[in-house]
């Protein structure tokens, strides 16, 4: 199958991940297809049984959306081939340290020509790859054919159709403008940009920011403490995405500030939450245990300030996170590390 993306929108898609996200960005979809009224097939992969089936015979997802109805049109199965058959976009949503794996069971099952765009927002452990290298190494597909979803992108206030904007990255702009309007919803307003690292970036440190703040929250620290966090954090995760090739403009847009403010302000936010139960003296374990969605900002920190360490950037919260996760640093001793940077002009990464 041949791909034509300049025309039109995606009209079979396979949404390989049913969790709130996922499941959410299905919703997107089948509600862009109804606005645009064109037809369009959505399946979504679910590997437990139980939430496969509420989505068919409910429209529900209830584990992840509460009493969210979703549209007709998205339909589930646990059978991965099944839901991959036909489907000119594939969007991933599973969780950032299982990529890689399931991408090597997937290959051979993704359409010729098929579009594949990545939701999460992590780092590889052990190679620091971001997603859409991930991607682009296991399915051998060229930057054309391979883009990233970020911005502000709290699940159950989209799937609650409270108005969001959003960002669509991909190399080539014809196809980053093919996945906009795939995914343009009365709700959801995407924008275009070619500058995929950074969009990425943006979406991978925030996560780990939004410990910061969690923590900040959970040890009942000021309003004054947690922007200043926000603000020093948007500059580490800058200086990141620029070592990297990123665009500074994109740490001011959606992706980068929208992204970091939205993560780390919200009691939606599983990074936050996660932090915050951290401040509150719980043991990582048992946050693991209280929560039951990854907080991705706990496995990609790691591979964030390893990242940082071989390009030789400063990432002092970062650092002071990764070592509260390791048992190195308590809560208690993080507040003076988190601004601990040597004295000098503000403007200067």
């Amino acid at each position: 199958m041949t791909v034509d993306r300049r025309p039109g929108s995606a009209r079979t898609v396979a949404v390989l991940g049913a969790g709130s996200w996922g499941t959410t960005f299905a919703k997107i979809l089948a509600d862009a297809a109804g606005a645009a009224g064109s037809p369009r097939e959505i399946k979504v992969w679910g590997r437990r049984a139980e939430v496969v089936d509420q989505i068919n015979q409910a429209h529900r997802n209830s584990d992840y959306l509460k009493d969210i109805v979703l549209p007709a049109s998205i339909t589930a199965s646990t059978d991965v081939g099944e839901v991959l058959a036909g489907a000119d976009l594939v969007v991933v949503a599973v969780p950032a340290q299982s990529l890689r794996p399931q991408l090597r069971e997937w290959k051979d099952m993704i359409e010729p020509g098929a579009v594949v765009v990545s939701l999460m927002k992590g780092l590889e452990l052990g190679t620091d790859a971001r997603m859409s290298e991930v991607i682009s190494q296991e399915l051998g597909l060229p930057p054309e054919r391979i883009a990233v979803v970020s911005g502000p992108n709290l699940a159950m206030e989209i799937a609650r159709e409270e108005p969001t904007a959003s960002v669509v990255a991909c190399a080539d702009s014809a196809t980053a403008g093919w996945l906009a309007r795939t995914c343009t919803a009365p709700y959801f307003r995407p924008y275009t940009t070619s500058d995929v690292v950074g969009v990425e970036i943006g979406g991978i440190v925030k996560n780990v920011i939004a410990l910061a703040v969690g923590i900040c929250e959970g040890k009942e620290m000021g309003d004054n403490t947690k922007a200043s966090v926000i603000t020093r954090g948007l500059a580490e995760t800058s200086r990141l995405a620029l070592a990297l090739g990123g665009e500074a403009k994109t740490m001011a847009g959606l992706a980068g500030l929208g992204d970091l403010v939205a993560t780390c302000s919200s009691a939606l936010s599983r990074n936050h939450t996660a932090g915050r139960l951290l401040g509150q003296g719980l043991t990582l374990d048992e946050v693991g245990r209280k929560m039951t969605q990854t907080a991705e900002g706990i496995k990609s920190g790691q591979a964030v300030h390893e990242l940082a360490g071989k390009l030789g950037v400063e990432m002092p919260i970062t650092a002071a996170v990764v070592a509260v996760l390791a048992g190195k640093l308590s809560v208690d001793q993080l507040g003076p590390v988190l601004l601990s940077r040597e004295l000098k002009p503000e403007g200067d990464y």
